[in-house]
């Protein structure tokens, strides 16, 4: 069997992480080990200490890092460092796994075809996500899987390159080939990286069947916040989104946005989508022109202050 590490970046965890870590547990497919890649020691929970400490000996490493230290891609890549695993799967701390099958769904996809070098798996929403979520999940997580290779860019577009570290499978020895993640991201590493394994002749694959439960009840700011860092990182990296249009994958999610409530009895809840998607819009053409902002400007939008240190 083809060993599996799971490497998870935290900041404050609490119970989630320790259902994460008991779900971890119980796969069909159990991880060799657990990396927590944790922000702030001393913001580590006694609970949560306890908790690692009565899991078996070694089964979860813990590496601290200052939050002016944390990056995207440079904690995973750290992460990745401490593995010797073949197969490493970087989870997030408020993705649980639905079932005990989640590992070896991945696996089973990344064993099909050597030629893929990642697998990202499907979120769905948490019992508390509300419509507008739902709709966000169903329309990027479909339920039927698919390898992707560069070929599809005629028809995918942006979503060609879609990838998601909220709970994704790499190969290890191919992540070190092709150069890991790239040395600074403030968003977007998964997808840089799938855009660099795919021109490398690479594929990326997306199993369906390994499920996590994963939402967020975003409101117009944090909407706005979370969609001015995505668009700086397509704006630093115009290699893999130069050329390429997100707005027109945008324009079809708000189409099949309008047709869901509907279909579900609660048009109502356009009005609230629609402003949502002002902060996302308004986020998004900021974050694509932030070199003409002053500072203070984007300090105000952005998530994360430390990234421009």
């Amino acid at each position: 069997m083809m060993t599996i590490d799971v490497i998870i970046p935290t900041y404050q965890p609490g119970d989630e992480l320790i259902e994460i870590l008991n779900r971890l547990r119980k796969q069909t497919y159990p991880p060799h080990r657990i990396i927590l890649m944790n922000t702030e020691e001393r913001l580590l929970s006694e609970k949560v200490k306890t908790a690692i400490a009565k899991l078996p000996e070694k089964m979860v490493e813990v590496h601290h890092l200052t939050k002016a230290e944390f990056d995207h891609a440079a904690t995973r890549r750290r992460g990745m460092d401490c593995s010797g695993a073949d197969f490493v799967l970087f989870l997030t701390q408020d993705a649980l796994p639905a079932d005990e099958r989640m590992v070896e769904e991945l696996a089973t996809m990344l064993l099909s075809d050597e030629k893929i070098a990642v697998a990202y798996g499907r979120q769905l929403p948490k019992a508390n996500c509300s419509l507008t979520e739902r709709c966000s999940r169903e329309f990027n997580y479909p339920d039927a899987e698919r390898v992707k290779g560069i070929g599809d860019l005629p028809e995918l577009g942006v979503k060609t390159f879609f990838c998601s570290d909220v709970c994704a499978m790499y190969r290890r020895e191919v992540f070190y080939e092709l150069g890991g993640f790239v040395e600074r991201a403030l968003f977007n590493e998964d997808m840089i990286y799938a855009c660099g394994a795919m021109r490398a002749g690479y594929l990326i694959g997306y199993a369906a069947k390994a499920k996590v439960h994963h939402s967020h009840n975003y409101g117009f700011r944090a909407q706005f916040h979370r969609n001015f860092d995505l668009a700086v990182s397509q704006a630093e990296h115009p290699e893999v989104f130069e050329g390429i249009s997100s707005e027109k994958e945008g324009i079809r999610m708000v189409l099949k946005s309008f047709r869901y409530f509907k279909e579900h009895g609660r048009p109502w809840v356009i009005v609230r989508f629609l402003w949502q998607c002002a902060g996302r819009y308004s986020g998004y053409l900021l974050g694509k022109r932030y070199r003409r902002l002053p500072r203070r400007v984007v300090l105000f939008c952005t998530t994360n202050k430390d990234y421009w240190n």
